[in-house]
Formats: C-alpha cells, sequence, structure tokens
C-alpha cells in the first residue's frame, strides 16, 4: 500500500511540474482539405492572475498533403483592457532543402514556433488571431493551429 502511495504521489509532481508556468494552451481545428485565407482563427486567453513576462507559441499540425516547404503566418495579438495590439508575421519552415520534415511524427507532423514575448498585468487577456499569408487562397494539409501562453517569470 505505502508503494502506491508513492507512485500516486510522484505522478502527480511529474503532472505538475510539466504545467508550471502554463497560462493557456488551445488548438482549434482547420478544415484539411483546405485552409482558406480568409478563415481566420480566434483565441481567447482569460484574465491571467498574475503580473509578468509571458511568452506566447504557435503550434501547428500538418499531413503529408500540404504542398510547401514553409508556411507564412499573420498573428495578432490584442491586450485588453489596455487594447494594445502586437502583430507578428511567422515564416515556418516545415521541410528543409532536402526535404526532410523538421516537424515530429509519421503522418501528421507537429510543430512549435515561439511567437512573442510580453510584459502583461494583473488581470491582462488576449485576444488572438492566426490567418495565412500565402499566396495560395486555400491551403490543403494543415489540420490544427494552436495557442500556448506560458508565464517566463
Amino acid at each position: 500500500m505505502r508503494n502506491w502511495g508513492l507512485i500516486l504521489l510522484t505522478t502527480l509532481s511529474l503532472c505538475v511540474a510539466c504545467t508550471e508556468g502554463k497560462v493557456y494552451h488551445h488548438y482549434n481545428h482547420t478544415p484539411v482539405a483546405g485552409w482558406e485565407k480568409v478563415d481566420t482563427l480566434a483565441f481567447d486567453v482569460p484574465p491571467l492572475n498574475d503580473s509578468g513576462l509571458y511568452s506566447t507559441d504557435l503550434g501547428l499540425r500538418i499531413t503529408n498533403d500540404f504542398p510547401f516547404m514553409g508556411l507564412t503566418l499573420i498573428v495578432e495579438q490584442t491586450v485588453y483592457p489596455s487594447h494594445v495590439r502586437k502583430t507578428d508575421t511567422l515564416n515556418c519552415k516545415l521541410i528543409d532543402k532536402d526535404g526532410t520534415v523538421k516537424g515530429q511524427g509519421i503522418s501528421y507532423y507537429q510543430y512549435r514556433f515561439q511567437v512573442s514575448q510580453m510584459q502583461l498585468h494583473l488581470h491582462d487577456s488576449l485576444h488572438i488571431t492566426v490567418r495565412h499569408n500565402m499566396k495560395r487562397e486555400i491551403l490543403p494539409g494543415i489540420s490544427d493551429i494552436g495557442i500556448a501562453v506560458n508565464k517566463l517569470r
């Protein structure tokens, strides 16, 4: 019985350690058949419990149907209640010159890209939008776009 208690305590400690600093983490699905340029994905981060330096990261999942070596995304972050807006352009390199996929996975590939770091205040919230900025109007092979916000210090 004592061993089970130790195993449970260790498991709980690992779960807490892995999520330390994580404030928000959510994925939105896109139609795998094609994500249209006019389809903007929105993420709403609830009011923060603490002031500090926060990092915003973008997660991306693609399939073998994605036809390009890279992807350009526009990420807009609006901080409320101050209405401060920050726009970042991400040039995501997905496949190198040799044709090797840079992501993790087999038929679906997972990527993570840092968007920005911002000083935020107690009770600030974020509204984040993501859209693609490729010449092609409809992009096949993108299955999910996610946003993670972590407190750094």
